[in-house]
């Protein structure tokens, strides 16, 4: 992917895609999600969306440092992990409000209990103080959390990672191997459905092969054209395996603490989609595929909108008792995408709307308003 400053459409485009997955892989009747990525390979997802995170971060540091400085770069991304932060509070809110709706309604006991909302009810405030010192995460919320914490590490990780990436990856390495041991150390972390110790490993990927990308010629050389035949094999074996061995989901474990067999799953993926967007194949792709790439610019307000999407629609189907039509549960995956590209629109024209003069602009108008009034004129 490209490297230059700005946007990568292949970025958004794919992280577009990892949204509308993650939102129809959580509606149980999807039709769907026997075709999202969890069913031929030992990863989801849920890869896709940090690793993106950790190169857009990466991305978005470098493009502020060069134009405002390091100082405005890191506030910017203090921020963000605010901004991250709220949106998990507002998500764990969410995912109670659907669950206190649904547990008025005839419907499957196992998605109430899912929101978190029967707990809560039960104790109420100490749900309220968990949930805000993380040591609680209802159902969708439970990603945001790590990934605040991600985002508040970027001003530190990023110079690190362009004075010594080497070093960096070994440091990250080694806090995922010991992940587990090191997330039984602190009081609450261990539940964590997210391991923030093992999962930061594709964050920092991410981060590194924005910073430090693979040159062109690398990738098109003999040990670069073999790295893609063994990422493709790799890619087929896993393939094989879940389609006709283990079809079955895999321990819960297995993903909260990023099992080495899902990191091997995602770097082959990942490898080959580098190889088709230096091929132009993604641009293109992202060219006819244009509500996918306006999903991916407005990761966060669709991602947890999309929470919402998925209960709505699951709950829908069984409300129904459409949850065994094929018809009827294809639908309800369009309408699912549908609503997350309306809440991709609206974000967009919202924020298109708000008035902003770029730092630079006043700089000039300052200076301008300066030389003004030295030569005895009105500005």
């Amino acid at each position: 992917m490209s490297s230059s400053a700005g946007r990568s459409i292949e970025v958004d485009l794919l992280r577009g895609m990892a949204l509308i997955a993650i939102a129809i892989d959580h509606i149980s009747a999807s039709m769907l999600s026997h075709v999202t990525l969890h069913n031929y390979a030992y990863c989801d997802a849920a890869e896709v969306f940090v690793f993106l995170g950790g190169y857009a971060s990466a991305s978005g540091y470098a493009n502020i440092s060069a134009r405002r400085g390091e100082g405005a770069a890191r506030r910017r991304f203090v921020k963000r992990a605010w901004e991250i932060y709220r949106a998990y509070l507002l998500t764990a809110a969410l995912m109670l409000g659907c669950g206190a709706v649904l547990a008025r309604l005839p419907i499957a006991r196992q998605l109430v209990a899912e929101t978190g909302w029967p707990d809560f009810a039960h104790r109420p405030l100490q749900g309220l103080a968990e949930i805000t010192l993380l040591r609680r995460q209802p159902f969708l919320s439970a990603v945001l959390p790590m990934y605040s914490l991600y985002a508040l590490s970027v001003s530190v990780v990023v110079p690190f990672a362009r004075r010594m990436p080497v070093a960096l990856f070994a440091v990250s390495l080694t806090v995922w191997l010991g992940a587990p041991w090191l997330a039984a150390r602190l009081p609450g972390v261990a539940d964590w459905p997210f391991n923030p110790f093992a999962w930061q490993l594709l964050f920092m990927l991410g981060l590194l092969c924005r910073l430090h990308p693979v040159p062109t010629q690398m990738q098109t050389s003999n040990v670069g054209r073999a790295l893609t035949g063994a990422a493709l094999a790799l890619a087929l074996a896993f393939t094989f395996v879940k389609v006709c061995i283990d079809s079955h989901p895999s321990p819960g474990y297995m993903k909260q603490n990023l099992a080495s067999v899902r990191v091997v799953s995602f770097l082959a993926l990942a490898w080959l989609c580098a190889q088709a967007a230096r091929a132009g194949w993604l641009r293109n792709l992202a060219e006819r595929l244009p509500a996918l790439v306006t999903i991916g610019k407005q990761g966060l307000v669709c991602f947890v909108g999309g929470t919402v999407v998925s209960i709505v629609v699951d709950s829908t189907l069984h409300l129904a008792r459409a949850d065994t039509n094929v018809l009827a549960r294809l639908v309800g995956d369009f309408a699912a995408i549908a609503a997350l590209w309306m809440l991709a629109r609206i974000a967009t024209m919202r924020r298109d709307s708000v008035p902003s003069v770029a730092p630079a602009a006043r700089l000039v108008r300052v200076q301008s308003d300066a030389r003004a009034v030295r030569g005895g004129r009105e500005p």
